[in-house]
């Protein structure tokens, strides 16, 4: 008996983002399989207005692989990815985000290190690519770099996410294991966790690396802080939210506001760190007190 190819379906959810969607795709058409497995893409439109459909039905045409294309009207990113997760072809399930885009051996790196280490996810590295130059506090600060691990590294929830991710389709076989549509932000991490819970192990590819794009507005000083405000708000959402952490949080807010004149005199990306990490847990000091004080649009605009 013959035993069939695998098969991954790259799962993309998109919003607005048309012209980044279109140059995913396009890096999407040559990854090397080595004829290990075959793919397809998966598009969930995430806007009510269908804006992504035109860009898929034209790329459709021309595209060399089989390209899916499904709306969800309600804008909630759960929702989107419960709808690629029930529409998906194979018996893997790859994630990417629509301002990423892949090396060639994006999937065949993440697929032999799932084989490899026998475990139910691989993840890989999202490395930042800007737009245009950043000023040096920026570079020097490291902002919008991410941790990264060993290949073959078991992860603990509190490092996974979606953006760059290969899983296999039966972490999904049960029906309760989907994206919390509760979670306007943040539900990946919150599903690993559920997973890595039930017994679900997820391990580490650096070699199955992604590139992010970075706009000029993600360095505004006033972006950032207002991430770092409803980061700690979601955080709220996975740790300890009791009185003890209440005064932890607390404790974190005077002591970088006293630190911050020092850290400004090292220079304005040590400075800028300690504002940063003063927010997020101001973040979780005003969510303690059930104050709704931020929109969704500032974690990932």
């Amino acid at each position: 008996m013959i035993n069939k190819m695998d098969h991954i379906s790259v799962c993309i959810c998109t919003y607005k983002r048309k012209e980044l969607l279109a140059r995913l795709i396009g890096l999407l058409q040559n990854q090397n399989t080595r004829n290990l497995f075959d793919y397809s893409i998966l598009i969930v439109d995430n806007d009510e207005k269908k804006s992504a459909e035109k860009v898929i039905e034209n790329i459709q045409k021309k595209s060399i692989i089989k390209i899916y294309y499904y709306n969800e009207p309600e804008q909630n990113i759960a929702l989107a990815r419960n709808k690629a997760v029930d529409n998906a072809k194979g018996n893997y399930i790859a994630f990417i985000d629509d301002d990423e885009f892949p090396i060639d051996d994006w999937l065949l790196k993440l697929y032999e290190s799932r084989q490899k280490f026998n475990v139910d996810g691989v993840l890989g590295p999202v490395i930042p690519h800007y737009e245009v130059n950043p000023p040096k506090w920026v570079i020097k600060g490291r902002f919008f770099e991410r941790p990264t691990h060993a290949t073959g590294e078991v992860l603990t929830w509190k490092n996974t996410r979606t953006g760059n991710v290969l899983m296999k389709r039966a972490v999904f076989s049960n029906g309760e294991n989907r994206f919390n549509k509760v979670f306007l932000t943040s539900e990946d991490r919150e599903f690993f966790k559920r997973m890595i819970e039930k017994g679900r192990i997820f391990a580490w590819c650096n070699e199955a690396y992604v590139f992010e794009t970075v706009p000029a507005n993600r360095w505004k000083k006033s972006f950032m802080i207002k991430r770092a405000l409803f980061r700690g708000k979601i955080a709220s959402n996975y740790s300890d939210t009791g009185f003890k952490s209440l005064l932890k949080s607390v404790l974190a807010v005077f002591i970088y506001f006293m630190f911050l004149p020092v850290s400004l005199l090292i220079g304005q990306h040590m400075f800028m760190k300690y504002i940063i990490k003063l927010f997020d847990h101001l973040g979780k000091v005003i969510s303690y007190f059930g104050i709704d004080f931020m929109k969704q649009k500032y974690v990932t605009e």
